[in-house]
């Protein structure tokens, strides 16, 4: 299992369009993954499951991989965390 914590710096959160970009991001890797907000956790594939998180500016978000592209998937992921999803 592989971990992150990552602050949400995009000014509008997550919304459609970055929680599309996690879900596409996430697709073709293969291990389970997860965002934990607190004491709730979500599946990373599940767009609908981002977009309920409730995930706005400033957020702390951790996330959780597990399986053979562990690794990948939490570097990836971050990725797009820290280009503020080509927003700004």
């Amino acid at each position: 299992m592989t971990e992150k914590i990552i602050k949400i710096v995009n000014r509008a959160g997550i919304h459609a369009r970055p929680a599309a970009m996690l879900v596409e991001a996430a697709k073709d890797l293969n291990c389970n993954i997860y965002y934990e907000k607190d004491t709730g956790r979500i599946n990373g594939k599940s767009i609908m499951g981002l977009l309920t998180l409730g995930a706005a500016y400033n957020t702390e978000l951790k996330i959780i991989a597990e399986g053979e592209d562990e690794l990948k998937a939490v570097e990836v992921l971050s990725r797009l965390f820290e280009l503020k999803f080509e927003e700004e």
